[in-house]
């Protein structure tokens, strides 16, 4: 269906509203038919958006539907890290908490470009696994790096990547010595390369009016937002010194700019694309990172 327009003072203008008396009383029009070639077609729809949708995990495909021209990605954010495992010895004089896992890319109340009817396609990444192998004194102990969340639109093409965080380590050690290295896990980062819509206004699912700059009920709280992840937390080496010493797990990074807490340290499972925190020393186990995300809807800007 072709943008509808209508004389105003002389100018054609694109139709955002339509109206029309009903008994005597002016009321909004839904849809406007016209006759083309004999045929009647609908020439005019009045586009409402609907209410947020969450994907949290796999992939799939969406539809533009009818009359939309925007999405509003209200969150969108890369798994989250792993998070290794505490580690005692046998007479290495000390033992290790794990380091935390690092945080996805994120975008937040952005609106982008699309086309009616294109196909989206959409990939939601996993949190990543945390590293609590048993083998050799509980020695390496590696946890595994989130997956990436991408979306894209089969006439817009890429609309982002989130990629994900990494995994937090210990390696290194050995049963009579030495002490592990401790390594925290790493941010993931933002590639945004869909048309972002800054301004302009839209009919919201309550049948007001809006203006796009009135999207901030995402996670950073502010219209259009997007960044990347960050390290998992690390202080000093992640060693204590003496056996059977006790020393708390490291908290994995936080999402969205800080407003999504990583996972606690002493093992805490990380969500929405935070990293997964640290085992205790001397054997707590780390926590997996948080599943990537989307949560979107669709929007008719003008």
């Amino acid at each position: 269906m072709a943008n509808t327009y209508g004389k105003v003072s002389g100018t054609f203008q694109e139709i955002e509203n339509a109206y029309g008396k009903v008994s005597g009383v002016w009321k909004e029009a839904d849809e406007i038919y016209g006759k083309v070639s004999g045929v009647w077609k609908l020439v005019f729809a009045a586009f409402q958006a609907g209410t947020v949708q969450t994907i949290n995990s796999g992939s799939g495909t969406l539809t533009v539907p009818e009359g939309a021209n925007a999405m509003h990605i209200q969150a969108g954010v890369g798994g989250g890290g792993g998070a290794a495992g505490g580690a005692d010895y046998d007479k290495a004089g000390g033992e290790s908490a794990g380091a935390g896992g690092g945080s996805g890319g994120f975008v937040s109340d952005k609106v982008f470009s699309v086309v009616t009817g294109e196909t989206i396609s959409f990939s939601v990444g996993n949190g990543g696994a945390a590293g609590n192998q048993t083998a050799n004194f509980k020695q390496p102990r590696v946890a595994s790096p989130g997956t990436n969340t991408t979306l894209s639109g089969s006439t817009t093409g890429s609309i982002f990547t989130l990629s994900a965080g990494g995994g937090s380590s210990g390696t290194g050690g050995g049963v009579q010595g030495p002490l592990r290295t401790n390594t925290a896990g790493t941010a993931g980062s933002a590639t945004v390369n869909g048309t972002a819509i800054t301004s302009g206004n839209f009919r919201d699912s309550d049948g007001a009016t809006k203006s796009v700059t009135s999207l901030t009920s995402g996670p950073v709280g502010t219209f259009n937002q997007s960044g990347d992840g960050v390290v998992g937390v690390l202080v000093g080496s992640g060693n204590c010194g003496g056996d059977n010493c006790s020393i708390t797990g490291f908290a994995g990074g936080a999402s969205f700019s800080g407003n999504v807490a990583g996972g606690s340290g002493g093992g805490g499972a990380g969500t929405q694309g935070s990293g997964g925190g640290g085992g205790s020393a001397p054997t707590t186990n780390g926590g997996v990172g948080g599943a990537g995300q989307i949560q979107y809807r669709f929007l008719r800007v003008s």
